[in-house]
């Protein structure tokens, strides 16, 4: 038998979803975000690495210390959010390749040993996770506001000093906050400009 997304799944996670740019007051509590990961973390990455992290900034004195490294219209709309994930690369993620991955038990062993392919590989699949994140939040009923115009060396600063985490996007989550909580849709490219057979 097959298991389709029914109408209302595929319009709350894809069709009907916006990009939140102001929130509402309501709150979101650690049981709601929790429940995002336990979500976003089953689909697949390279190897099964699983090396996104995430930070939930949701109390005063961590929006005081986020949002001097936001740009101006950013911190608007982080002021507005009960949360803000910041996203980030585990650059050891290996060190849990025996854990993640036990049928391939050399892994951690070549990719402690080739910086490279460590980093290529991590920002690969927490490109991944990231895309999954944004659904989860969808999926759990919430709406994901995803930033650009953050100055990640500042944020890597000043909640990951010990350079073992790097950011990579900075997500605001919460309700949206009125009618003009998003801008109207823009157009998607239609499949005749993407789509190939062969």
């Amino acid at each position: 038998m097959t298991v389709r997304l029914d109408s209302t799944g595929r319009r709350l996670m894809f069709t009907e979803a916006h990009t939140v740019k102001r929130f509402a007051a309501t709150g979101v509590d650690d049981d709601q975000l929790t429940r995002i990961w336990d979500l976003a973390k089953w689909p697949p990455t390279m190897f099964n690495i699983q090396p996104l992290r995430v930070l939930f900034v949701r109390t005063p004195q961590g929006f005081d210390r986020l949002l001097p490294h936001l740009n101006d219209r950013n911190q608007v709309q982080s002021r507005s959010a009960p949360v803000t994930a910041v996203l980030a690369l585990d650059r050891a993620y290996h060190e849990f390749a025996g854990r993640v991955a036990p049928h391939l038990p050399q892994l951690a062993e070549h990719l402690a040993a080739d910086d490279g392919q460590r980093d290529q590989l991590g920002r690969f699949s927490a490109g991944l996770q990231i895309g999954y994140f944004i659904l989860a939040v969808r999926a759990a009923g919430l709406h994901a506001g995803p930033m650009s115009g953050v100055d990640h060396d500042g944020v890597d600063r000043e909640f990951f000093p010990g350079g073992r985490l790097t950011s990579l996007l900075l997500v605001n989550i919460g309700h949206p906050g009125g009618a003009d909580a998003w801008r109207e849709r823009q157009t998607r490219l239609p499949g005749e400009h993407v789509l190939r057979w062969a």
